[in-house]
């Protein structure tokens, strides 16, 4: 089976069968609900040639972006995980391995983001621009890319999702 553009999902494979050689598992598609994950796991575990298998772990996962799922990850978590990089595409991906947290993430991307910009120079152009008076004969000696630098030390985080494509969150 083909991953779809965009498709999170993970592989769930019965352990009984894989202690005894035997590769035995199923993609599921991790945005739909617990039961139904839950429902698709039982299947798997009932349709495998060992009798009595109960158990299973994460054996693979995809579009997941950056974050790692672990193999004996609940699958509750993996739910919230799949929703967020669903909302927020390869940027909530990014900002949940950036934090290793979800709820960090989710805190970032809800009180702290001051939006996108093709660079963190362009950031610093329009904050500047937004926030002083500057007098036309001295804009040709603002440093932007300086400023930038500058702030990225210790201001704001900034995450790139592609080119020209520039998250900026305030660290505080």
């Amino acid at each position: 089976m083909e991953q779809n553009e965009g498709e999170i999902r993970l592989y769930v494979a019965c352990l009984a069968s894989y202690n005894n050689g035997i590769l035995h598992g199923v993609w599921i598609d991790a945005t739909q609900s617990v039961e139904a994950i839950h429902d698709q796991i039982a299947a798997m575990l009932n349709a495998s040639q060992i009798e009595d298998a109960e158990e299973y772990a994460i054996h693979d996962y995809e579009g997941f972006e950056s974050v790692s799922i672990a193999e004996y990850q609940g699958i509750e978590s993996v739910i919230e995980i799949a929703a967020f990089i669903e909302e927020h595409g390869a940027l909530g991906g990014k900002l949940i391995a950036y934090f290793g947290d979800l709820e960090e993430a989710r805190e970032a991307i809800s009180d702290r983001y001051a939006g996108q910009y093709p660079s963190l120079e362009d950031f610093a152009r329009e904050l500047t621009e937004e926030t002083t008076c500057v007098p036309q004969n001295l804009a040709f000696y603002i440093d932007y890319e300086r400023m930038a630098r500058d702030l990225e030390i210790g201001d704001v985080l900034s995450i790139e999702t592609g080119s020209e494509q520039v998250h900026v969150f305030w660290s505080h």
